[in-house]
């Protein structure tokens, strides 16, 4: 396949101010990359512009997945100002530890609202303009979208419920030459698992993640597969490579089915005859 090269390219990253966002987007920048920054705090996506190279290159705006009014300003207001919006990453996310029994329905909600919802909402924002560049919608799931861990029902509905749905809006817009990726990687350090490791119940339950099979692997062999997988446009990131089968194993029918299952024109004439509140009813 032909390398989806990134320099002079528009990418947007919501969650950017975090340990992943942060890293990815400075590898992005050195792909030659312009970068549109997403995040909750207007000041610090602010200082993170600055410190990827001014506004030229990179600005910030505050934008909230939780609300489609932000995020359709902020993916407005990047459009405008770069000239063009080509791949949008869907980082932002958080996490939970605690059981069913236990667990404040409210917590459970905004784990859903951010990680899964906020996933949708970020991509509906942005399909006018990156449908414009026929470019790439990546989202940030997990390996908790297949291994599916106790404690944490909010976390591994959502992961695997963002693989689904990149796996649906993928058929939905594949005519529109955009594309659709996921990224599934194991445990890694950020500012997100140290509170995990931190969390007496997710110490008990990882060993705090320092060996066997869930050791933390090193950020950076993240990072070069979400960069690799947009270069590449890959419907699916696994990190690491030797983790694939078992992330490939509950989908292995489905490239069968959606290449026999949708033929032709069959999905454009379907969304043609679709209403915008989901039915039309009689």
């Amino acid at each position: 396949m032909t390398r989806y090269n990134l320099a002079g390219r528009t990418v947007a990253i919501t969650g950017s101010t975090g340990g992943l966002g942060s890293a990815v987007a400075q590898a992005l920048r050195e792909r030659g990359a312009n970068l549109a920054l997403l995040d909750l705090d207007a000041h610090a996506v602010s200082q993170q512009a600055v410190q990827l190279g001014g506004q030229n290159v990179a600005r910030g705006w505050a934008a909230d997945v939780r609300h489609i009014d932000t995020l359709q300003a902020a993916l407005d207001g990047a459009t405008e100002h770069f000239g063009r919006l080509d791949v949008v990453i869907a980082n932002a996310g958080i996490d939970t530890m605690a059981p069913m029994a236990k667990l404040d329905p409210e917590a459970f909600d905004r784990v859903i609202d951010i990680n899964l919802k906020g996933v949708w909402r970020t991509f509906r924002a942005a399909l006018p303009h990156v449908q414009e560049q026929r470019g790439h919608l990546l989202a940030i799931s997990s390996m908790a979208a297949f291994c599916h861990s106790p404690l944490q029902a909010s976390y591994t509905a959502s992961k695997a419920g963002v693989w689904a749905m990149c796996n649906s809006i993928r058929l939905e817009i594949r005519h529109l030459g955009v594309t659709v990726g996921s990224v599934h990687p194991t445990f890694f350090k950020t500012p997100l698992m140290d509170h995990v490791v931190a969390d007496p119940a997710g110490n008990t339950l990882w060993g705090g993640n320092q060996t066997g099979i869930f050791k933390f692997i090193d950020i950076k062999s993240v990072v070069k597969g979400i960069v690799t997988g947009i270069e590449r446009r890959k419907p699916m990131v696994v990190v690491p490579k030797s983790h694939t089968i078992v992330a490939k194993a509950p989908g292995l029918a489905r490239p069968i089915i959606d290449r026999i299952g949708f033929r032709g024109s069959t999905i454009p004439d379907a969304i043609a005859q679709s209403s915008r509140t989901g039915w039309n009813k009689p």
